[in-house]
């Protein structure tokens, strides 16, 4: 099931103009949740042609006048990323070549992010490799949503806003009315998220798994830092890609008497075998946002997804406005 963020639009929000200087266009990787952020604003994505040449390469036309106006592109760079990265790119340039005033990317689940510095000899830094990408095809400004680390903000060379899906999960959470929470990192390099997400859950204690990963997208779980006996833990992270992370540590949390185990995530990544693992029962619920579409058959009984459409909507009206974004999240 789908849920409304509780964040809805002002009345003193006016509708958009025909001649207004703001226009949404949306890539194809999340056409969805671009029509509810267009609905929010009151207005329609602008009209596109998109298609494919017999081998493969993107044709991209927008079908009406930019000129000076301030263009959003919404697309979230998911599976596959190469194909949804590069349309983000030639829809950049073809705003760009229009004569656009601003192109902003807005970009929900931002790709390539995990190879964001060198941990070994010979490696290369795709998180930064892919911002200077976007920016060189002609984006003014950049806006996503739980990035996989806050570092990779100094990546663009261009204003970066950086906003949270953490509102959505907390009011979803908070009407739950779960009892004796303890939010808990799955891993060390998430405290400061937990942290943060503890804060706003009415300052919950927090609880922190050592991990050792042996390899990419394989995780040894050791040890739980903290008390969870009697109490119902929430894990929170970024993102749920083969789920071993959050499975995992799930099971440990139950092996030290946690009495329900929720999990929260941003982006639902969902790759195989995600689904098995989640679907397993070893956790009540799992709780995700729209900043990725979750097909049909990666549904799941235990599956909440949650809808970041007015949170983007927000954002976008107070970036046109030039309006603060961080108070927001305050």
């Amino acid at each position: 099931m789908i849920r409304s963020a509780t964040l809805t639009a002002p009345s003193a929000l006016p509708s958009i103009p025909e001649n207004n200087r703001l226009r949404l266009l949306s890539g194809s990787a999340n056409i969805a949740l671009s029509q509810e952020v267009a609905r929010y604003l009151g207005m329609d994505l602008s009209p596109m042609v998109r298609k494919r040449f017999a081998d493969g390469e993107l044709y991209i036309q927008i079908q009406e006048s930019i000129r000076g106006c301030d263009v959003y592109l919404i697309q979230p760079t998911c599976r596959p990323v190469n194909d949804h990265l590069m349309e983000l790119m030639i829809m950049v340039d073809a705003c760009r070549r229009a004569s656009a005033r601003q192109i902003t990317a807005v970009i929900p689940y931002y790709g390539y992010a995990r190879a964001d510095r060198k941990t070994a000899g010979r490696e290369s830094i795709t998180a930064k490799l892919s911002a200077n990408l976007i920016t060189e095809a002609g984006a003014n400004r950049v806006l996503a949503m739980d990035l996989h680390s806050s570092q990779i903000q100094g990546y663009f060379d261009v204003p970066l806003d950086h906003v949270y899906g953490s509102p959505v999960l907390l009011d979803y959470l908070a009407k739950k009315q779960l009892p004796d929470i303890v939010v808990v990192s799955p891993d060390v390099g998430g405290v400061a998220r937990a942290r943060a997400f503890a804060k706003k859950l009415n300052d919950a204690p927090l609880a922190i798994i050592d991990k050792r990963r042996q390899a990419h997208n394989i995780a040894e779980v050791m040890n739980v830092i903290g008390d969870v006996r009697g109490k119902t833990a929430v894990l929170v992270d970024d993102m749920i890609d083969t789920a071993g992370t959050i499975t995992e540590g799930a099971k440990l949390l139950r092996e030290q008497g946690a009495r329900q185990v929720y999990a929260c995530a941003t982006h639902a990544v969902f790759s195989p075998p995600a689904i098995e693992r989640l679907s397993s029962g070893v956790l009540e619920e799992v709780i995700v946002t729209n900043t990725i579409p979750v097909e049909p058959e990666n549904r799941f009984p235990q599956l909440t997804v949650l809808s970041v459409a007015n949170l983007l909507g927000e954002t976008i009206w107070r970036i046109h406005e030039d309006s603060s974004v961080s108070s927001m999240f305050r």
